[in-house]
């Protein structure tokens, strides 16, 4: 469950966006006849993960130890510069294929890209129909406003909304072929059911996978298969992860879970898919929920062809009361473990334990070895007296992917050190009180001086011990792709982009992006016998290779990013209308109350005294305005970014700044 936290107590640092790219000239003329048919190798990043086994892999060896130091910006574009209304694209996972790349943003606008230069091909957004039904939404039943990427396939691009459909698009011009609405064979998967949609569809031998999103609003978690040629069903129905509401442990009202959000890995030797599973729901409150909650928090394989479960293996060894999905992407090795070739699965959880099963019997390898620090309690229900959880809410390792080195025979973690002031309900006549938005669920703001930070570990498959873990600044939210020369690429919340050298666990290189928040992996791909690098950050895209520029434009506006997309970065834009007039003087979708109660209220309570979200009542004595401004236009945790505009936005922090 990629979730946003109740807490606001760390701000993310916000996106820069920065007008104007640096472009290298272009070598192809015409990029809109590059297509995404299929050839006998493909030098591009072909899919979510770069392969069906999702290691994140790739073979190319232009850049080495050696030349890495040369790498600079060889062309960079903010999608804003295209489209002034378009949302951030922070957690997109691009792909590229014959020379084109595929960036989606939140709310789910498609780009594709000319790989070699950054030039816009076409862009894609959802019809008037589906954007009216998002705009009138309730869009804090979005606990994530995202969109992981698309799936490239058949001369297709596929790619999930937020609202619960599957778009197929051609993909020699964006043109959309067809649309359906998931909730029409998948019973329920409504938005206003609080089914939502954040992950990367995935295409294996003539069909798509999907899951959803949702899971602790205790919705019923499934996986799906559809035709790629006309979006019917490939399976007879889901394959459910929790039992029909009323039925086994599902008997409350807001109990369920088990969502599948990350993307899927497939093994094309035996076609069997292996997916993670989030939490059971409600979130905290285990007393409704009582027992292990079979398929939740687990890993899971089936027949890919049917849906017919093979095995299942839970990552928790007690009940969860903490909010640890299993649902980052797993990964299938070819392995040395214990000195001999073994075929696996592994997989970290946001319970900060990494685990290893045996492929086609899913028997345990290796049992939960700790990648962060666990401390955890079982979750008070007193509001004063709130416990602190590690890892928190955001988990040990949350969507960021590993990637695996087979010549070294290293797995990589992302890890995140941060905890959480947790709450559980009382009683169910508490979760009715909540409506059972985040049900059971409260995280309050945290102390400060509290040790924040990210982990890089190395684990040596062939024992499952740690080789070597290095701290980071920020918690890892983006991941690793690593190349055949034994680099490991990945970006930090802060902007800076790095290298690792996989064998040490020395960083030979990094450079800033321009940007900030990096939450994803990037894109590593070959073009005209060159190697190239490309980041998301915000509405930018930025390219790295060989001989690139070393400087980076600063961003003229220190406040940050616009939600909106809008790419403005002039001083005139820094600081809204709104906080040059009185409230009084304000027109109504200005005004800080207001602004409030349609956006804020069902997480924070009517009178700031907190619910779902934590009490905003003294919010100014520990946050200033610019870290209250970061995190409502960025998000954190659990909580969304992007739910308010940037004019919203900077009302509503000086607002709350004052709460003292």
């Amino acid at each position: 469950m990629n979730r946003y936290l109740k807490a606001i107590n760390v701000a993310l640092l916000a996106v820069v966006l920065i007008v104007g790219c640096q472009q290298k000239p272009a070598k192809k003329q015409n990029t809109a006849n590059k297509q995404t048919t299929s050839s006998e190798k493909d030098n591009g990043f072909p899919l979510w993960g770069y392969d069906l086994q999702q290691t994140r892999h790739v073979p190319y060896n232009k850049i080495t130890k050696d030349n890495v130091k040369d790498l600079g910006i060889v062309w960079q574009a903010d999608l804003a510069n295209w489209d002034k209304k378009i949302p951030n694209a922070s957690e997109d996972f691009p792909v590229v294929k014959d020379g084109v790349m595929y960036v989606t943003t939140s709310m789910n606008r498609v780009f594709a890209i000319d790989a070699s230069n950054g030039k816009k091909i076409w862009q894609w957004t959802p019809p008037k129909d589906v954007l009216d039904h998002l705009d009138h939404a309730d869009l804090s039943l979005l606990e994530v406003v995202a969109s992981r990427g698309v799936a490239v396939a058949e001369g297709n691009v596929f790619v999930l909304i937020a609202d619960n459909r599957l778009a197929k698009l051609n993909a020699k011009d964006g043109k959309l072929i067809k649309m359906i609405n998931l909730w029409d064979t998948i019973p329920g998967a409504k938005l206003e059911n609080r089914y939502y949609e954040t992950m990367a569809p995935m295409y294996y031998k003539g069909n798509v996978y999907v899951g959803s999103s949702g899971g602790d609003n205790g919705i019923r978690g499934f996986v799906m298969a559809y035709k790629a040629s006309d979006l019917t069903p490939a399976w007879d129905g889901p394959f459910w992860t929790v039992p029909e509401k009323g039925e086994g442990w599902v008997k409350g009202k807001y109990t369920g879970g088990g969502a599948v959000w990350g993307e899927i890995a497939f093994d094309p030797d035996t076609d069997v898919m292996y997916f993670g599973t989030g939490n059971p729901a409600p979130d905290f409150f285990k007393k409704i929920r009582p027992g292990k909650n079979p398929y939740t928090d687990s890993v899971v394989a089936l027949e890919s062809k049917t849906g017919k479960l093979i095995w299942a293996k839970s990552e928790m060894d007690e009940e969860d009361e903490w909010d640890y999905d299993a649902t980052s992407t797993p990964m299938i090795l070819n392995a040395t473990v214990n000195n001999k070739k073994q075929k696996i699965v592994v997989h970290g959880g946001k319970n900060g334990k990494w685990f290893a099963w045996d492929a086609k019997t899913g028997d345990t390898i290796y049992n939960g070895v700790p990648f962060v620090k666990i401390q955890h309690t079982s979750q008070p229900t007193d509001p004063n007296k709130p416990a602190m959880q590690w890892p928190g809410a955001e988990g040990g390792q949350n969507y960021a992917p590993e990637t695996y080195d087979p010549k070294t025979n290293y797995v990589l973690i992302p890890g995140i050190n941060k905890p959480s002031l947790e709450v559980a309900a009382k009683d169910e006549n508490e979760l009715e009180q909540k409506k059972g938005l985040f049900p059971g669920t409260s995280i309050t703001l945290g102390p400060k001086g509290e040790d924040i930070s990210g982990t890089i570990t190395a684990i040596d498959v062939n024992t499952g011990k740690n080789a070597y873990q290095n701290k980071t600044k920020q918690p890892m939210r983006g991941g690793f792709t690593g190349t055949t020369t034994g680099l490991a690429f990945y970006g930090e919340l802060d902007g800076t982009v790095n290298a690792l050298d996989i064998k040490t666990g020395k960083v030979l290189w990094n450079m800033k992006s321009g940007g900030a928040q990096i939450m994803m992996a990037p894109a590593i791909y070959m073009d005209g016998g060159k190697q190239y690098v490309t980041f998301v950050t915000g509405t930018k895209v930025v390219t790295y290779g060989l001989g690139g520029n070393k400087s980076v434009t600063p961003s003229k506006d220190p406040g940050g990013a616009d939600p909106e997309g809008s790419g403005k970065t002039d001083n005139a834009n820094h600081g809204s209308h709104g906080n040059k007039e009185k409230d009084k003087k304000q027109p109504a979708d200005m005004n800080a109350e207001v602004i409030y109660k349609k956006s804020c209220m069902s997480c924070h309570g009517g009178n700031l005294e907190g619910g779902a979200g934590p009490d905003l009542r003294h919010v100014g004595v520990s946050m200033s305005e610019e870290e209250i401004l970061n995190q409502i236009i960025n998000g954190g945790g659990r909580m969304p970014g992007g739910l308010v505009d940037k004019d919203q936005a900077e009302v509503l922090a000086k607002w709350l700044s004052q709460k003292k």
